[in-house]
């Protein structure tokens, strides 16, 4: 007998409707790429193929302060998050279940839940009130930030990876007098690694492309890359902000790419 199970694929229209949507979605990425190597100043008039925009932008002292200062907050970031993902997801999965624990898993997945203007603003006010108290006004207040939103998106794969660990080893190992720690440290953390390192680029990516948050919690002169394209776009546009953008949707590809291939589920 034919299978007739449903399919949405099969639905009348579906393939022109996805076609549509991947056109309406990626078009105009493929358009910035590809101006991104226009010999003209202008973003809309193609005079033919240069790097000249991409040797401006390596060559701008604000674009390259403005990276290093995203990659230090992204990195600082996704080391903080990503300690306290792995903890939280040890403290989830690895014990019996518990009274609110559902509680605990929305607290968790709060910033994933909440606008992220809410978040930014709340941020704002909390951290203006400590600016004041201590005078401090360095890139602390946007790591804690970046940590703090990034923490749910390292969480997930992390307990992904845990939920699906088989306890065998751990509980062999437990029977061959093996402390918690030592087992922690040669069964789980080897076998947990590929969802702590896929869970760490992740909250890179997050951190390094992240807007709103930044804008809200920055003080002066503390522009990330991100922040720095948008004060471009309000000013003269050039080809150079499509430069920048298309360096930072290639490492943001390969990151991700990397996080598929860690967290896919081997046949």
């Amino acid at each position: 007998m034919a299978d007739r199970s449903f399919s949405v694929s099969r639905i009348p229209g579906f393939a022109a409707v996805a076609i549509l949507a991947f056109v309406i979605l990626y078009l105009p990425i493929f358009t910035l790429v590809i101006y991104a190597f226009n010999a003209s100043k202008s973003i809309a008039v193609w005079e033919g193929f240069s790097l000249q925009w991409f040797e401006a932008a390596w060559a701008n002292r604000q674009v390259k302060e403005a990276t290093l200062r995203s990659l230090i907050i992204a990195s600082s970031a996704s080391v903080i998050a990503t300690t306290v993902a792995t903890m939280a997801a040890l403290g989830t999965t690895r014990r019996a279940a518990f009274k609110g624990q559902t509680f605990v898993y929305v607290m968790i997945n709060q910033p994933l839940m909440v606008p992220e203007i809410v978040t930014a603003v709340a941020l704002l006010i909390f951290f203006a009130s400590i600016k004041v108290a201590t005078g401090y006004q360095g890139l602390g207040y946007l790591i804690a930030a970046h940590s703090a939103f990034c923490v749910p998106f390292a969480y997930l794969p992390i307990r992904a990876r845990l939920e699906g660990m088989d306890l065998s080893l751990e509980t062999a190992a437990a029977d061959l007098y093996a402390t918690p720690w030592r087992t922690f440290r040669r069964v789980t953390l080897p076998l947990l690694l590929p969802g702590i390192i896929a869970g760490a680029m992740l909250a890179f990516v997050i951190s390094l492309d992240d807007v709103v948050i930044t804008e809200f919690v920055k003080s002066g002169g503390q522009d990330t890359l991100p922040t720095y394209m948008l004060g471009q776009l309000r000013r003269a546009i050039t080809p150079e902000v499509n430069a920048i953008s298309t360096a930072l949707l290639v490492l943001t590809v390969l990151l991700l790419s990397a996080f598929f291939l860690l967290t896919r589920k081997k046949e």
